[in-house]
Order: structure tokens, then sequence, then C-alpha cells
């Protein structure tokens, strides 16, 4: 384990590489110089506390907050200078957190809308299928207005519709973010079974438990930096994660 950077996997293709990143709101700084990497078929995740910065990146990864400084490549594209859609159109899709879905829209029409960049016939049934299979109760209510859907099921919609773009990495913001733990254990069943079929996904999450045994590696954000990265198996071992984020009184932590 890592007090600042962990490397990919060994042998893998970098699907993320962010390089010394900043972002800042007026005179302050959200994101300190962070730097991070994702290869191709990983799932890693960012944990931190409330205005760690764990948003602030997911969002200038997709460009919808600008970047004060550093560096980001996307499947070996540097993105600092695109719109949102352009680096959407390389292969990034962002579940946003909160979920952000069309509460007016059909089930259906949440979805159409995902599809937006690739809208040929074959390739929407292929992804309306494939997200079905995912979660079935969408297909249940597949006619059914988005904003009568329960927390859980709107959750289910958002990381559909992220899918129907048949993103290449996929960016999920505190997936878990007030649902029931029934709910959430089936929303993590998905994200683990959608990363065995291939997808590269980063993932923040507010439930450390939960985070660390789901991914395979982990960084620690604090006030904007990473104080802490590794493997997952060895992140939920360090006696400073057991004690700052999973409620282990084993002696005061420092700095995270």
């Amino acid at each position: 384990m890592s007090d600042a950077t962990s490397p990919p996997a060994s042998g893998k293709r970098e699907a993320l590489r962010i390089d010394r990143l900043e972002v800042a709101y007026g005179g302050i700084k959200a994101v300190k110089g962070i730097s991070l990497t994702v290869s191709t078929g990983e799932i890693v995740t960012l944990i931190g506390s409330n205005g760690a910065g764990k948003t602030s990146t997911l969002k200038s990864i997709v460009r919808l907050v600008p970047a004060k400084s550093g560096a980001i490549e996307v499947l070996g594209f540097d993105v600092g200078n695109l719109p949102t859609h352009r680096v959407v159109g390389l292969g990034v899709s962002l579940v946003p957190e909160g979920r952000a879905i069309f509460p007016n829209l059909s089930v259906r029409e949440n979805l159409d809308l995902g599809a937006y960049l690739n809208r040929a016939p074959a390739a929407m049934r292929r992804n309306l299928d494939r997200v079905v299979a995912l979660f079935p109760r969408l297909g249940e209510r597949i006619k059914q207005l988005g904003g009568t859907l329960s927390g859980g099921e709107q959750q289910m919609l958002a990381i559909a519709r992220a899918l129907m773009a048949e993103p290449k990495l996929l960016l999920l913001d505190e997936p878990s973010l007030g649902l029931a733990p029934k709910l959430v254990s089936q929303i993590f069943e998905s994200i683990v079974k959608i990363a065995r079929e291939g997808l590269t996904i980063l993932l923040v999450e507010q439930n450390t438990r939960l985070a660390l045994q789901t991914a395979d590696r982990g960084y620690v954000l604090v006030t904007g930096e990473i104080v802490l990265s590794g493997p997952c198996a060895e992140l939920r071992e360090d006696p400073r994660i057991r004690a700052a984020y999973l409620g282990e009184d084993i002696g005061r932590p420092s700095r995270v």
C-alpha cells in the first residue's frame, strides 16, 4: 500500500489517467493536485468524507466542471479541452449523485435518452435487453413514469440509462445514497456483475466498508488530496482506515 498513487494492474491498458488534477470553485480548491489511474476491467473506488473532492473529480473527468490545472486522459485521449458530449462519445458514462432521472418521462423514455449516441434499432434493442436482464424491475415498469419509482428503482434506472450508451468507463457517484440496505446489496451485486462483463468502473461511495469489499483498488481523499492508496484488501486492514471510516475504535488515525 502507498501513501500516494498506486500503479495500475500489471499488463493492463489504462482506461483513465489523472495527473496532478486541480479543481477550484472561485478561490476554494476542491481538488488539490491528485493523480490516479484506472486500468481496463478494474473497479477502483474513491473514498472520503463529504467535501473531500470525490464528486468534483468525477465531474472534471466528463468536463462538467473545468480543471484549474493538470491532465486527464481517457483511453489514451487527452480530454482536457473537450466538451462533455465528446468525452461521452469516447465511451464515458456518469451516473450522478442523486440519480437525476427524468421524472416525467417513462422508464423506456429515460433509457432511450441514454442511447442518444447510438440509436441504431439493433443496438438499442440489444442494450435494452441487457439492462432489463440486469434489472428485471425496470422491465416490469417499462411504461411507468420515472418519478413514480422507488429510490432503489430510480438508481437502477440511472445505472441502466448510463449502460445504454455502451460505455467503456462507468463513473458511479454514491450509488447507495438514501437506499435501504437490501436495495444497496442488489445495486452492488449488479455493479459487480457489470464489471465481470469487462466494464471499467470508477466508484465514489461513502459506504466505505461496501466500497472496499467491491473494488479492486482504492484511493482515500482527504480535503482534496490523496493520502492513501492501494489494493482494497490492504486498505481494509489499515488501522487508519478502520478507525476513520469503518467505525473501529483502535486509536486516533493520522490524517484519514
